[in-house]
């Protein structure tokens, strides 16, 4: 991973990562539970109002609204490296706030809809909206940290610092 290619370094976009404040982030978690909430109960209301099946109800509103992002945490050489997938999003479509000890990952995506020809048969879905905070294992300086977004996966790499501020990172797509 120590050696990048020159298409790497090309055709860089910058994409911004910044601050946000705590009761801007509630207020998005608030909102995001809200939607949640609403979805769960149309999904009880459509299966004929069963009761018992509320985490799983929840689970599947969840599954529906929101894209998992799986991320893997890495220490080396004084810094910490997370990797984020986030396939289909582009750099304009993601907020990501790197705080001194959490990094907050947000996206939405338009999508547009196009008239097929035929009866649909079977169709999967996949969320176009993303949430996903990451405590980290330390302190890290934001405004030192660098991000790039390659292939659908969020690479951003912070060092440590005994004295963290929360600052704004550019996020660079490849």
């Amino acid at each position: 991973m120590a050696e990048k290619g020159a298409a790497t370094q090309t055709a860089l976009a910058p994409i911004s990562v910044g601050e946000v404040a705590p009761k801007d982030l509630i207020e998005r978690f608030d909102q995001i539970y809200a939607e949640i909430a609403n979805r769960a109960f149309s999904i009880f209301e459509n299966d004929g109002r069963i009761f018992g099946r509320d985490l799983e109800n929840w689970f599947k509103a969840e599954a529906e609204l929101l894209h998992p992002v799986h991320v893997k945490v890495t220490e080396a050489d004084g810094a910490v490296d997370i990797q984020a997938e986030v396939p289909g999003f582009e750099a304009k479509d993601l907020e990501v706030t790197l705080e001194p000890q959490r990094l907050i990952i947000s996206g939405k995506r338009e999508t547009k809809e196009e008239a097929a020809k035929g009866k649909t048969i079977y169709k999967e879905q996949c969320s176009n909206e993303i949430l996903r905070a990451v405590p980290l294992p330390f302190e890290v300086d934001a405004s030192k940290a660098t991000a790039t977004l390659k292939n659908g996966v969020l690479d951003i790499q912070a060092p440590k610092s005994p004295t963290a501020t929360t600052a704004q990172v550019e996020v660079k797509t490849a």
